[in-house]
C-alpha cells in the first residue's frame, strides 16, 4: 500500500479550523515494476477513489513522479517516486441544502470567493450538522463538485475558524478544486490576516516558527512545541505591527502555513493573546491595570467583540483554469473596527 501521510491534523472542534483540506500520498515503485500507466497504477493503490479524480488530479498538477508532474498516460517505471495531493476525504454527514445568505466578492464558472461572517461553521461535522457554508453552498450553488463519495461538501479547498472573519474560496469543479489543494500544499497561496492581540512589541516584525499540536491535557486547544521535534506540525507565521495601542497592537500576519488554529496559537505562545480570544486567553486583562475605569473600558470592548479580534483580510492564487494571478481583500467587519476605534481613542488618552 502507499505511504499515507495527512498534512493537517483534523479538529475535533467540526469547522473550527484553518487548515487545508487535502491529502499526501507518497509510493515508491518497486525495482521490478512493470510499466504501467499511472492512473491505473495509483487507482490500485489509493482506496475509495474514481479514475475521475486521479485524472483531473494530474491535470491539475497534482501527481508529480520524481518531483515532476505527469498525465495520467504516464508509464511509472521501478524505483519511481511518485507524491500524489488530493483534496482531502472527510467524515460522512447527511448535510442538506439551506438557504443561507452568501456575501461573494467573485464567481465564475471555476471559483467562488466569499467573505464569510463571523459564527458561520465552514463545514459540517458533529455538533454542526446545519447552517455551515456547504449548506449554504449546496443551496446556492448546484454546479459545484459532488462526488460519488464525499457528496456534502462541495469545493472546499482550504477553512477558516468559526469566530474568525473574512475571505474563503471554494471550487466549483473537480479540477479546480484539485489545483488549488495543490496551491495550499505547495504554500503558494498568499494569505494576510488582520488581528488585534494584547500588548505592545519591541519588533515591529517578525517570524513565529514552533511545532503546533493538541495540549496534551487539554485537548480541545492547541499548542506550541520546539520547531524541529516530533510532537506537532512545522508552522510559520510572519507578522507586522501597523499600530501600537499602548496595550493592545494591531498586526498583520501572513500564513506560510496552515495550522489548526495558527495565529492564535502563535500570539499566544510570544504572549500576545488575540483579544477577546476566549480560547486562548485574551478574553481577560492581559496588559494594563485592572483599576475600575480601565476595567469598565476593556468590558465595554469585549461586549462590542464577542470573539477573537481575528480576520481574513487577503487572499491571492492562481486561477485554476485561467493560470492568472487573482487577488482579493475584504474590510474589517464592524466589531472590529469599533473595537480598533475604542483602542485608538485610548491611545491617545494614554499620551495626554
Amino acid at each position: 500500500m502507499a505511504e499515507h501521510e495527512e498534512d493537517i491534523e483534523i479538529n475535533e472542534l467540526p469547522g473550527d479550523t484553518e487548515e487545508e483540506l487535502y491529502e499526501h500520498y507518497r509510493v515508491i515503485t518497486d525495482k521490478k515494476q512493470e510499466p504501467l500507466r499511472i492512473d491505473k497504477f495509483l487507482f490500485n493503490r489509493i482506496e475509495n477513489i474514481s479514475r475521475t479524480r486521479i485524472q483531473n488530479a494530474a491535470l491539475a498538477g497534482c501527481i508529480l513522479v520524481n518531483d515532476k508532474p505527469v498525465r495520467s498516460n504516464y508509464k511509472i517505471k521501478p524505483g519511481d517516486e511518485i507524491v500524489v495531493v488530493l483534496p482531502q476525504k472527510p467524515a460522512k454527514y447527511d448535510v442538506r441544502p439551506e438557504n443561507i445568505p452568501l456575501n461573494i466578492m467573485y464567481e465564475d464558472d471555476d471559483i467562488i470567493v466569499i467573505n464569510k461572517p463571523a459564527g458561520m461553521v465552514v463545514h459540517p461535522g458533529l455538533g454542526n450538522f446545519s447552517g455551515t457554508l456547504v449548506n449554504a453552498l449546496l443551496y446556492h450553488f448546484q454546479g459545484l463538485p459532488q462526488r460519488e463519495d464525499e457528496p456534502f461538501r462541495p469545493g472546499l479547498a482550504h477553512r477558516i475558524d468559526k469566530n474568525t472573519t473574512g475571505i474563503i474560496i471554494a471550487a466549483k469543479n473537480e479540477f479546480s478544486l484539485a489545483h488549488l489543494a495543490k496551491q495550499f500544499f505547495d504554500h503558494s497561496i498568499q494569505r494576510k490576516y488582520i488581528a488585534l492581540v494584547w500588548g505592545e512589541f519591541e519588533e515591529k516584525e517578525g517570524t513565529i516558527v514552533g511545532n503546533i499540536a493538541r495540549h496534551l491535557r487539554f485537548r480541545k486547544i492547541f499548542t506550541v512545541y520546539p520547531p524541529g521535534g516530533e510532537i506537532g506540525k512545522h508552522a510559520i507565521t510572519h507578522y507586522r505591527v501597523l499600530e501600537s495601542f499602548g496595550y493592545t497592537s494591531l498586526v498583520e500576519c501572513q500564513l506560510e502555513t496552515g495550522r489548526t488554529h495558527q495565529i492564535r496559537v502563535h500570539m499566544q505562545h510570544i504572549n500576545h493573546p488575540v483579544f477577546a480570544d476566549n480560547t486562548y486567553g485574551g478574553d481577560r486583562i492581559v496588559k494594563g491595570t485592572i483599576y475600575s475605569k480601565y476595567k469598565q473600558f476593556i468590558d465595554n470592548c469585549f461586549e462590542i467583540i464577542q470573539r477573537q479580534s481575528l480576520h481574513a483580510k487577503s487572499l491571492g492564487f492562481i486561477h485554476p483554469k485561467t493560470n492568472e494571478p487573482m487577488f482579493f481583500e475584504s474590510e474589517l467587519p464592524p466589531d472590529m473596527q469599533q473595537v480598533i476605534e475604542k483602542w485608538r481613542h485610548y491611545a491617545k488618552f494614554l499620551k495626554l
